[in-house]
């Protein structure tokens, strides 16, 4: 055999080979999430058979994200659209899957997940008429569930059994994938709810009805909020009433997330009582550090549990 035999027989096998890497590369799934947390979910089950980006940062307030060109590019290229729910997104993200012109991801698609659908349980559903004289209220009930993370276990169910509709050839790993981060979620549960077990009964006033969830898995009392109603700053009256009643009740502690407007309203009231502040991430990567879901609770007990300490 001649050497251009040779050498035809070897840029063959090298393209062969090339083009099976590239057409792997290409199985991968885009999975589009609207919120960073939900983006972090995705990669724990999907792992290597995905590609995974955010549309909102962890230091962006989700109700409030800017209808960007540059998103409506990334979700023209999505083969799963992974959002919030419960209305949470409902000033930007319809009018973005519509721009994006991409049929796999509009509502009632197979491409399109709403998380909330794995609740079992949602906080504050609002009886009654609602007018906007009541604030941002949201009518499918509270929808900032994800501070809660057994939702997070329960939502990484639900990709689970959406990337294994969409790629049934890779169900296996899904299924291996969302078992070990169930596994790894549990145990950190049981840690951060011992670990925090001082915390349960303890009053704090909230900037937002954004820690409710939070609260609720571990039994801190939200006595009020900064706001005097949902997406309202507060006025003098109300202002008042939240400084007696931190006064009144002892209350050592005022959270809010970095991504909160008017935080000034929060540190004047912490600085008129002697409460402190705890300006808190309020989702994956709101803070150096925080690359993954888990890591977000570490550091929210972590920071609770200092600011605990220093007012006994």
């Amino acid at each position: 055999m001649n050497c251009k035999k040779i050498f035809g027989i070897l840029l063959s096998v090298f393209l062969a080979c090339a083009g099976f890497s590239t057409a792997s590369a290409a199985k991968k799934l885009n999975v589009v999430a609207t919120l960073p947390d939900l983006a972090s979910l995705a990669r724990a089950v999907g792992k290597d058979h995905v590609n995974v980006s955010s549309l909102a940062l962890g230091v962006q307030d989700p109700h409030y994200l800017e209808a960007k060109p540059s998103y409506e590019i990334t979700l023209s290229k999505a083969d799963l659209l992974i959002y919030n729910g419960l209305q949470l997104e409902v000033g930007w993200l319809p009018l973005l899957v519509q721009d994006s012109r991409n049929p796999k991801i509009v509502a009632g698609a197979k491409g399109s997940l709403n998380a909330s659908a794995a609740l079992d349980r949602i906080l504050e559903k609002p009886t009654g008429e609602i007018d906007r004289s009541m604030g941002d209220i949201h009518p499918e009930g509270n929808p900032h569930y994800l501070p809660d993370p057994r939702n997070g276990v329960k939502i990484a169910r639900l990709i689970r059994d959406k990337l294994s509709e969409l790629d049934p050839s890779n169900a296996d790993d899904y299924k291996k994938n969302y078992a070990a981060f169930e596994s790894m979620m549990n145990e950190k549960i049981r840690q951060w709810e011992s670990q925090a077990a001082s915390l349960k009964g303890m009053k704090v006033i909230t900037y937002h009805k954004e820690w409710e969830y939070f609260a609720d898995w571990l039994g801190l009392d939200i006595t009020g909020n900064v706001e005097e109603k949902p997406g309202i700053p507060p006025g003098p009256q109300h202002k008042q009433w939240l400084i007696d009643k931190i006064k009144s009740d002892k209350i050592k502690i005022i959270m809010a997330a970095n991504f909160d407007p008017s935080i000034s309203t929060a540190e004047k009231l912490a600085a008129d009582t002697g409460a402190t502040l705890l300006i808190l991430p309020g989702a994956t990567g709101g803070e150096p550090g925080i690359d993954d879901y888990p890591q977000l609770f570490d550091y929210i007990i972590a920071k609770l549990l200092a600011a605990e300490g220093a007012g006994k």
